[in-house]
């Protein structure tokens, strides 16, 4: 289980303190009003950031004392951070070995990881050669190549159109159900992760508000801030 509790964040102009607890295996949707401190949440379970106080363990293990690279976390954001001039299996190989120096299994395991995301065929291109679902794919590729159990999508497919926006959430479910990971994803459409998201966290104004499955926050008798963002 992923255990934040008050983990407490300043700023000049913004401050935050998250309580939340997302059960192991499961995909949590954060929601909330642009500036509300969705992204600061993930980056505080990264490492990015440093809390002045509180709890944050996953699986029983303490994460504030573990640098970002040390923490059992993969964090994709919207514009992919893939390097142009390499291409689509390189970019994957990167989350075995920065120097490229890859030995036969492991480029079995570059090989393994495109195949998940459907893209054999395009390990040769350069992003640049690819669709922006595709450079999505390639970054989930690297993801799951670094076998980091939690997984933190940062608005990853804000760029990509309703119906390829849908798919690529039915494929973030389909690999964390494969691989047993736990997910946490930032989105402005909630309603396209309502059939796959185990459950929903409203955070605005540097709090989680509201925790629960779609079906009990969108409920008439639901949180009324969460209605009030949805529309409803």
């Amino acid at each position: 289980m992923l255990e934040i509790e008050g983990l407490a964040l300043r700023y000049p102009d913004f401050t935050a303190s998250y309580d939340l607890a997302v059960p192991e295996g499961a995909l949590c949707a954060v929601i909330g009003p642009s500036g509300g401190g969705k992204t600061t949440l993930l980056h505080a379970i990264a490492g990015f950031e440093r809390p002045g106080a509180g709890r944050l363990r996953f699986a029983g293990q303490d994460l504030l004392p573990l640098p970002p690279a040390a923490r059992p976390v993969s964090i994709l954001f919207q514009d992919h951070n893939l390097f142009p001039h390499l291409s689509a299996a390189e970019n994957v190989a990167l989350g075995l070995k920065p120097s490229l120096r890859l030995d036969e299994s492991e480029h079995e395991r570059v090989a393994a990881a495109l195949a998940e995301v459907n893209l054999t065929d395009f390990a040769a291109r350069k992003p640049a050669e690819l669709s922006g679902g595709q450079r999505q794919r390639v970054a989930i590729a690297r993801a799951l190549l670094r076998g980091k159990p939690l997984m933190l999508l940062d608005e990853p497919f804000g760029a990509l159109d309703p119906g390829l926006r849908r798919e690529m959430i039915d494929r973030v479910d389909a690999l964390r159900r494969a691989h047993g990971l736990t997910v946490l994803m930032t989105l402005h459409t909630p309603e396209e992760a309502a059939a796959k998201a185990n459950l929903f966290a409203y955070v605005a104004d540097g709090r989680v508000q509201a925790v629960g499955p779609w079906e009990k926050l969108t409920a008439k008798d639901g949180p009324e801030p969460v209605r009030r963002f949805l529309g409803l």
